[in-house]
């Protein structure tokens, strides 16, 4: 574990300010465990490089938007709704310049935050949206949670007019969302529960450090970014892998 990364884990606010709603939804959406290909190696420190972590060798390579086709036969490969890999897929053609996102790790972190948006029951659209929002618990500083006060504006993403919640199938808190919020499906709006805005957004925020995604501990440090316990990167790790593992 790295010395930044080491100091992060002792400032437990970071881990709702930053990035977002993982820990909300290990205690409140109940999660089913995903079948992994072959057992997966637990890490104690940062992932070792993976080249499976990579783009995969038949990824698209359009400079806009993904094959259907290629979505259709990753979804049934990987086990993914097709608008899920559709989303991944197009953040990762729409990378920042120097940065490299491959769709399995945005797939492991949609994985672990809301089942891709599924969790609970929900089915997840060709739109992008859920069925029913995909909603953290309130931040009202109980339960290990930062307090953190709702805004006239954040309240228009979850309701809650007193406290804030981690919002959209990426749990992305309203305050972070409106720093880093985008369109990733150029419908003209920036939406966190619209999963094309969301994986478009995550993409955008994992390279925003300059981390080198394409070395394990580059990955490993993004990833810790979006949220700070190595337990997160643990299981992002070991979801991306298993997408990879089964695509490849």
């Amino acid at each position: 574990m790295t010395a930044g990364r080491l100091i992060a884990t002792f400032a437990t606010a970071l881990v709702i300010v930053a990035g977002l709603g993982y820990a909300a939804s290990q205690t409140v959406l109940a999660r089913q465990p995903l079948v992994l290909s072959e057992q997966q190696q637990q890490y104690v420190e940062a992932p070792r490089p993976d080249t499976t972590l990579a783009p995969q060798p038949d990824a698209p390579s359009a400079p806009t938007e993904v094959d259907p086709a290629w979505v259709a036969k990753i979804a049934d490969l990987a086990g993914i709704p097709a608008p899920a890999v559709r989303a991944y897929a197009d953040a990762q053609l729409s990378e920042p310049r120097g940065c490299t996102v491959g769709w399995t790790t945005l797939a492991g972190i949609g994985w672990v935050e809301s089942q891709h948006g599924t969790i609970g029951g929900r089915t997840l659209g060709e739109d992008g949206h859920s069925s029913e929002p995909v909603l953290g618990p309130a931040l009202n500083g109980k339960g290990g949670f930062a307090a953190i006060r709702s805004t006239a504006e954040s309240a228009t993403w979850h309701g809650d007019r007193t406290w804030d919640h981690a919002v959209g199938p990426l749990q992305f808190i309203p305050s972070t969302w409106d720093t880093w919020g985008a369109d990733g499906d150029g419908d003209g709006v920036a939406d966190p529960n619209d999963l094309d805005d969301a994986a478009f957004t995550a993409a955008r925020y994992l390279c925003a450090d300059g981390h080198d995604l394409s070395t394990g501990a580059g990955w490993a440090d993004a990833v810790f970014g979006y949220n700070h316990t190595q337990a997160y990167v643990d299981s992002v790790y070991a979801a991306a892998t298993a997408y990879a593992d089964r695509t490849s």
